[in-house]
């Protein structure tokens, strides 16, 4: 605010002095992305003294402004579109990743907000073949990605014998954690951040439903449930492949019953 009432104080006192006095990047035409030495006009600047003001983006951080930068070269922040729908999975058959974009449909000038992420990157698996053929009893671990996929994941039949009835059929399995790679933690990306909340020593719930289940069996792959409860299981994140460890089984459900954080699906 004060810096606010000392720019209007000085246009005030310098209109006063007539045309051609206050100088500055309105009148030599300037205004500069990034430091740009030669981006600069006669004139006063903020700090009331008269000479070489510039009228680059970087004058903000040196001080050395011209009076009217702000007016004349006014920030305008990066406009982004709409997220573009999912990608089909990388790979077939085994584990992949899907992205999505969206454009810029104004570019940052003269110090505005910069753009943020144009892009993401989600793990994923298709459990059919390019030429539709039913690959799901391919894999042995068990791989797994947040709950909350199972919102975006259109539940596309693995097979033609689906009815309604089976569509709708699932289970949970519960599961406690042995051991785990340093990777998990270390993971920050939006949509991989989950793997996050993968620790030693906790219980957590894997959800199995179409079309990870297979059509015949009506199990997901790896979920252990032939397991006496001492055996060492496998699991892999899906989205980051050096994110994985072991658990061991604790038990079936009709439903998960998980704190939201370590409720997970089979994919």
């Amino acid at each position: 605010m004060r810096a606010r009432w000392r720019a209007l104080w000085l246009a005030l006192w310098l209109a006063r002095l007539g045309p051609g006095a206050l100088g500055g990047c309105g009148d030599a035409g300037r205004c500069c992305p990034g430091r740009d030495p030669a981006c600069s006009a006669r004139g006063w600047r903020l700090d009331r003294v008269y000479g070489t003001c510039f009228c680059d983006q970087a004058c903000r951080r040196a001080g050395d402004c011209c009076f009217d930068y702000d007016r004349a070269c006014p920030g305008r922040p990066c406009i982004v579109g709409e997220w573009s729908p999912w990608s089909g999975c990388s790979d077939q058959c085994r584990p992949g990743t899907r992205v999505r974009r969206r454009p810029v449909r104004q570019e940052p000038l003269n110090g505005g907000a910069a753009c943020p992420a144009l892009e993401e990157r989600a793990g994923c698996l298709e459990y059919r073949t390019r030429r539709g053929q039913d690959c799901g009893g391919a894999f042995a671990p068990a791989f797994i990605t947040t709950s909350a996929f199972n919102k975006e994941r259109t539940r596309q039949v693995a097979s033609p014998h689906w009815s309604a009835d089976t569509q709708e059929a699932g289970y949970c399995m519960e599961f406690k954690t042995e051991s785990l790679t340093h990777h998990c933690a270390r993971e920050n990306r939006p949509l991989t951040r989950w793997m996050q909340y993968l620790r030693e020593g906790f219980t957590v719930c894997v959800n199995c439903q179409p079309p990870a289940m297979n059509s015949a069996s009506l199990r997901c792959s790896g979920d252990g449930l032939d397991s006496d409860g001492n055996q060492i299981l496998h699991w892999q994140a899906i989205g980051n492949p050096r994110c994985q460890g072991t658990w061991k089984k604790v038990r079936r459900l009709d439903q998960c019953s998980c704190p939201a954080v370590h409720s997970f699906i089979f994919i």
